[in-house]
């Protein structure tokens, strides 16, 4: 079969218009093993697939790319870089985007294999298409696009062909192109930069770091909610979180947060500024990051009172991570009634608000509830029981009603509550609810 496939791909070389064989071509490429083909690879030539994609017909071109798909996996990626260069820089200009989508996962191939991934570093044209690329309409290009760049970054040679060289004015260029470009840029920005405290450095050498964080705590409360994000993602390393510590830039959120009562907009961006502290502190410490910042702890405290939903789920998530550790669950524990009285308005909501956030309250629940077995002490023990009685004046029947409700998601969240140590312990005791804890089988 694979012969075959050879004898086609030559009779599709002589020809100008070799639709029919083309077809013939991908219906027998369907059937030959990827080891076959590789084992004819020496006669896989290429260039003629190629230069059809230029001609403008369209049923031609999926052909083409359909049958390429299938013989470059046959190359070495070593081969493709070498051999197929300026086919792969036509590739990324064509106009057709599932021509583009092709050649990047060949970039894709070429840039996860040390042997061919020079090939692409010497190229300084082909580099110069893939930053382009990040500009197109079309997603999947882009995204393939940041993911060979980000690739591409991981070594020396790499982040200095991307930061020493014209490609950075060609980066920063494509970033003019409009708002949602510009983000793809910083999402680039941000994945380099939490490699490595080096990776960081050519990131904030560059300027492209501090530009985002310029926009982060700019005036226009839109660019604040997006960038933030994306600040949360860099905050996810240690190193990342050094520099933003070092820059200030926690400190500035913290203070827009404390403005935030006298912005009207204020609900566009505090979510994330809100999860951005619940991911530090549970990265950190829950007890240095709520007594350095006591605004984060009273805006989520405040959060879960508000009329919106979107801002009761933040609260709510906030409040599960911060209680899904031991130091997280103290902290908690020191507000006194004021966390009483949030336990009741969770359990009020768990109860009476729309399925997703109930969910949502269902999940916070059973991680503030949750204790590994080597720290189930008598006090923390004793400290989640009280917790479990605040959720209601009736937190059996709470829990009892809501998993009998025919809805799996919020059945099998219920139930999740009940694999804490103490609040287990609890049904058992109750004859009302024995068996409530034993696993249930449903059809999926």
């Amino acid at each position: 079969m694979a012969a075959q496939a050879v004898s086609l791909l030559r009779e599709v070389s002589r020809l100008e218009a070799p639709l029919e064989e083309l077809r013939a071509l991908q219906s027998v490429l369907q059937s030959v093993p990827l080891s076959e083909l590789r084992e004819q690879a020496a006669e896989l030539r290429l260039g003629p697939l190629f230069s059809l994609l230029n001609e403008h017909h369209r049923e031609q071109t999926t052909l083409c790319v359909s049958i390429l798909e299938r013989l470059l996996q046959a190359l070495e990626p070593v081969h493709v870089a070498r051999n197929l260069r300026v086919d792969l820089q036509r590739g990324l200009t064509h106009p057709n985007d599932s021509v583009k989508i092709l050649t990047l996962s060949q970039v894709g191939r070429i840039v996860e294999n040390s042997d061919a991934v020079t090939e692409i570093l010497n190229n300084a044209e082909l580099l110069k298409q893939i930053v382009y690329c990040i500009g197109g309409e079309n997603l999947s290009v882009a995204k393939a696009a940041i993911k060979s760049l980000s690739r591409i970054s991981l070594t020396q040679a790499g982040l200095e062909a991307l930061f020493e060289s014209n490609l950075l004015d060609d980066l920063k260029s494509v970033m003019e192109t409009n708002d949602i470009v510009r983000y793809r840029v910083y999402e680039l920005i941000v994945e380099i930069s939490s490699v490595s405290p080096e990776s960081l450095n050519y990131c904030t050498t560059s300027g492209l770091v501090t530009q985002l964080l310029r926009e982060l705590t700019g005036e226009d409360v839109l660019v604040r909610a997006t960038c933030i994000e994306m600040v949360t993602s860099l905050a996810y390393t240690h190193h990342g979180r050094q520099y933003l510590a070092q820059e200030g830039v926690i400190d500035q959120i913290s203070n827009i947060i404390v403005g935030a009562d006298s912005d009207a907009f204020s609900s566009f961006y505090l979510p994330g500024f809100v999860k951005f502290f619940g991911n530090l502190a549970i990265m950190d410490s829950p007890q240095q990051i709520c007594e350095r910042y006591p605004v984060f702890v009273e805006k989520v405290f405040e959060m879960t009172e508000s009329q919106d939903p979107t801002m009761i789920g933040v609260a709510v998530d906030t409040i599960g991570i911060l209680g899904s550790n031991v130091e997280g669950k103290q902290v908690l524990q020191k507000t006194g009634t004021r966390f009483e009285r949030l336990l009741m308005r969770i359990g009020y909501q768990a109860k009476n608000a729309s399925t997703e956030l109930k969910i949502r309250c269902l999940d916070a629940i059973s991680s503030l509830f949750y204790l590994p077995p080597d720290q189930q002490t008598d006090d923390l023990l004793r400290m989640t029981e009280s917790w479990f009685s605040s959720l209601s004046r009736d937190p059996l029947e709470l829990f009892r009603g809501i998993s009998n409700q025919p809805f799996l998601e919020l059945h099998c969240a219920a139930l999740k509550v009940f694999t804490g140590t103490r609040v287990r312990a609890l049904v058992q005791e109750d004859p009302t609810c024995r068996g409530a804890t034993k696993p249930v089988h449903h059809n999926y």
